[in-house]
């Protein structure tokens, strides 16, 4: 379980990196199509920020699991040491 929590924060800061990049993102191409100011450009550039937030949740969905994953894959090992060296 240790590994459990020393993985949270390192995810955290993960999730912190990615919602940073997107703000940074979705300012910059806010700021472009501002000075456009057409309908279409604003539709586009929510349908773009749309897109990386759909994006940026699977990657953490994605990256959850495979912590998830991990962790289980080690407590399967463990408890299966454990017997053997019991029963054995």
């Amino acid at each position: 379980m240790p590994s459990t929590f020393s993985a949270i924060p390192k995810l955290t800061r993960l999730v912190v990196v990615v919602v940073v990049v997107v703000v940074v993102i979705v300012n910059s191409k806010g700021g472009c199509s501002r000075n456009r100011s057409s309908s279409s450009s604003s539709i586009s550039s929510v349908v773009e920020v749309v897109a990386v937030v759909v994006v940026v949740v699977a990657v953490v969905v994605v990256v959850v699991v495979v912590v998830v994953v991990v962790v289980v894959v080690v407590v399967v090992v463990v408890v299966v040491v454990v017997v053997g060296v019991v029963v054995g």
